[in-house]
C-alpha cells in the first residue's frame, strides 16, 4: 500500500513538474526587500521560507480569490511557497499563470544542491539566480494590532512615520528594543523591509525575547523618499489652472501641517479636506478634493444659486424667509419649500434638477438626489427609485450621505463663481446661464450668506466685523463650513470639511478650522493680522427665525448694489 501511494506521489510530482516548467516563462517575481512564504495563501498558515530582493523566481501559480502567487524553484519549478503579492515585484504576464490551490506540506519541503537550469525558455526581463528560501521553524511571533496605530521607521514617536496599521492586522515580529518599548516587524514599505510599532499597541503571540534584541540608542536607518507636497493647484473651467506663486502655495503647507499635527490626517480614518481661492489673481489650492464628503447643509448654497435662476422677480415674502432660514438657520423645512419652487411644486424633482445644474457647472463629483430630512421617523419618499451616481472620487472613506454628497474644491468654484457674478465682469453662472441671473441676484445672495449668525467654525479665526458670505454645515461625523471672505487685504474662498467615523467633538473641529481661517486672513492682511482665533459663537438653531425683519426687505428690492 506504501509503495503504492509512493508512486502515486512521484507520478504526481512529475505531472506538476511539467507544469511548472511551462509556466516558468510566464511571469517572474522578486521581493520588495524581505518576504515570507507560507504554506498556503494566509498570513496565518505556516511559514515555509523567505526571499530577499536580488532573486528572481519563476511564479508557478497564482490565487483565484487573493492576490497571493505561488513561486518555484529556479531551476527545478519545484514550489517553494506562497508570497502576497504586494510585498514582491512581479514581472510578465500574472493573468497567464495557471490558477492553483496548492497546499505545501512543510515535512517535505527540503532544500536541493543547486541544478542545471532545464532547457525551457527563461524570462528576459532578468535573469534567475540561487534561491535563498530555506526551512524555517512552524513558529513565529506575532502582533496583532489592537486599533489604528501609526508605523514607524525607529522605535519611538520621533521617528518618519512610514504606514498605518488597521485594528486586526497582523505582523511578524522579527526583534525588540532592550531600551524602549517597541518591537520591530516585518514591512515591506519601509526602506530596508522593517519598521517599528509600540509594544502596547499589539497583542502579541509568542515569547518576544525569543527574537533578535536591538539595544542601539539611534539606529542609522536609508533615507526615506521625499513625500511629494499634498496641496494641488486647482482648476474646474478652463483648460489650464493659474499658476500657483511659492507663497500661496507655502499657506497650503501650512495649513496641511495644522491639521497633521491636529490628527486628521488621510494615512488614518480621521482627516480633512481644504479648497483655497485668491479672488484677485484666480489661484486656486486644494487637498482632500479627491473624496466625496455628505453635503450636510453646506449643499445649500447650490440649492440657493438654483433657486435664482428660477425666481423671474425677487422673491416674495414667503420664499425670502424660507431663503434666510435655509442659507442661515440651516432649516429643512424652508429649504425643502425651496426645492419644490425648483421642482414646479415636487421636491424629488427639484433636488434632481439642483444635480442637473451642477453637472452644467462641470461640478461632477456632487450631488443633491432628495429633499432634506425633517423627521427622521418620516423620511421622505422618493416617488420612484433613486440611482445613487458612481462619481470620479472616493465614495466610501468619509461615509458620504448616499444622496448628498460634495468635494471642497467644487462648492469652492461654485462660491466663485456667485462672486464673479456678483462683482466681476462675467463669470461662468453669466457665460452659461446668461438668461437666467443678473448680477442683482448673485449681490443677495451673498448678502443673505453675510448675515450667517454662526461664526464658530471659518469665522472665528477673522477679526470681528469683517465680511464674511458663509454657509455652515454638519453632522455627528462631519463638520464643514464654506465661504467668501471680503478683507482689507483682499478676497478669497475657503471651504473645509474634516471627518472621524465616530462622534466629531467640535471642541476638537472647532479651534483646527478656525486656525486655518487665521492662517490664511494673515497671509491677505500681512500688516494687520489676527494673533489669535476667537472663541466664536454657534447660536440655538430653534431661536432662529428671519420672518419680518429687515434682512426679508432687503432681499426683496428689485435693485441690491451692495
Amino acid at each position: 500500500m506504501k509503495r503504492t501511494l509512493l508512486a502515486l506521489a512521484v507520478l504526481l510530482l512529475l505531472a506538476l513538474g511539467t507544469w511548472w516548467s511551462a509556466a516558468q516563462a510566464v511571469a517572474t517575481a522578486e521581493a520588495l526587500g524581505q518576504a515570507n512564504l507560507r504554506a498556503a495563501t494566509d498570513t496565518n498558515s505556516v511559514k515555509v521560507g523567505e526571499i530577499t530582493s536580488g532573486t528572481v523566481y519563476p511564479v508557478i501559480g497564482r490565487s483565484e480569490f487573493f492576490p497571493w502567487v505561488l513561486l518555484g524553484d529556479p531551476n527545478t519549478q519545484r514550489p517553494i511557497g506562497w508570497v502576497y503579492q504586494d510585498l514582491v515585484t512581479i514581472r510578465g504576464a500574472l493573468n497567464a499563470v495557471p490558477i492553483s490551490t496548492l497546499i505545501l506540506d512543510p515535512a517535505t519541503l527540503v532544500t536541493a544542491p543547486p541544478a542545471a537550469a532545464p532547457n525551457n525558455p527563461q524570462p528576459t526581463s532578468a535573469p534567475l539566480a540561487q534561491p535563498t528560501a530555506t526551512l524555517t521553524p512552524t513558529y513565529s511571533v506575532t502582533g496583532t494590532v489592537r486599533g489604528e496605530v501609526n508605523v514607524r521607521y525607529g522605535p519611538g514617536v520621533d521617528y518618519p512615520r512610514v504606514g498605518v496599521a488597521n485594528a486586526g492586522e497582523r505582523f511578524e515580529l522579527s526583534g525588540y528594543h532592550t531600551q524602549y518599548p517597541w518591537v520591530q516587524v516585518r514591512y515591506a514599505n519601509s526602506p530596508n523591509g522593517y519598521a517599528w510599532i509600540a509594544r502596547d499597541l499589539l497583542d502579541i503571540q509568542g515569547n518576544i525575547f525569543t527574537l533578535p534584541a536591538i539595544s542601539d540608542g539611534v539606529l542609522v536607518l536609508p533615507t526615506l523618499t521625499p513625500t511629494p507636497s499634498v496641496v494641488l493647484s486647482s482648476n474646474l473651467h478652463s483648460g489650464e489652472a493659474v499658476p500657483i506663486s511659492p507663497a500661496f502655495a507655502r499657506l497650503g503647507e501650512q495649513i496641511w501641517e495644522l491639521m497633521l499635527r491636529n490628527r486628521f490626517d488621510p494615512q488614518t480614518s480621521r482627516f480633512g479636506a481644504l479648497f483655497l481661492m485668491d479672488l484677485q489673481t484666480g489661484e486656486a489650492i486644494t487637498f482632500g478634493n479627491d473624496i466625496a464628503f455628505s453635503g450636510t447643509s453646506v449643499n445649500k448654497i447650490p440649492i440657493l444659486v438654483r433657486l435664482y435662476g428660477t425666481l423671474n422677480e425677487p422673491p416674495n415674502a414667503q420664499t425670502a424667509t424660507d431663503i434666510a432660514n435655509t442659507m442661515i438657520c440651516s432649516e429643512n423645512v424652508a429649504t425643502n419649500r425651496l426645492l419644490s419652487i425648483i421642482g414646479n411644486g415636487d421636491e424629488f424633482t427639484g433636488a434632481e434638477e439642483v444635480t442637473r445644474f451642477m453637472n452644467a457647472l462641470g461640478m461632477k463629483n456632487s450631488f443633491l438626489l432628495s429633499p432634506y430630512v425633517t423627521d427622521p421617523q418620516k423620511p421622505p419618499i422618493p416617488p420612484r427609485p433613486i440611482r445613487y451616481p458612481t462619481t470620479g472620487v472616493d465614495q466610501v472613506r468619509a461615509q458620504p450621505d448616499l444622496s448628498n454628497q460634495l468635494t471642497v474644491d467644487e462648492i469652492g468654484w461654485l462660491l466663485a463663481d456667485v462672486y464673479q457674478c456678483a462683482y466681476g465682469d462675467g463669470g461662468i453662472l453669466l457665460e452659461k446661464f446668461g438668461d437666467l441671473y443678473e448680477p442683482r441676484e448673485c449681490r443677495q445672495m451673498l448678502h443673505v450668506m453675510s448675515n450667517n449668525t454662526v461664526d464658530g467654525l471659518l469665522k472665528a479665526g477673522i477679526p470681528e466685523g469683517v465680511r464674511v458670505a458663509h454657509k455652515h454645515g454638519w453632522i455627528d461625523t462631519t463638520h464643514s463650513n464654506a465661504g467668501i471672505f471680503f478683507s482689507e487685504g483682499g478676497d478669497f474662498v475657503m471651504v473645509m470639511m474634516v471627518f472621524q467615523p465616530s462622534w466629531l467633538l467640535f471642541s476638537e473641529s472647532l479651534p483646527v478650522i478656525a486656525e486655518s481661517a487665521r492662517l490664511a486672513y494673515n497671509y491677505f492682511n500681512p500688516s494687520a493680522p489676527m494673533l489669535a482665533i476667537r472663541d466664536g459663537i454657534i447660536p440655538e438653531a430653534p431661536t432662529c427665525n428671519f420672518a419680518n425683519t429687515p434682512l426679508i426687505t432687503d432681499l426683496r428690492q428689485p435693485i441690491w448694489d451692495k
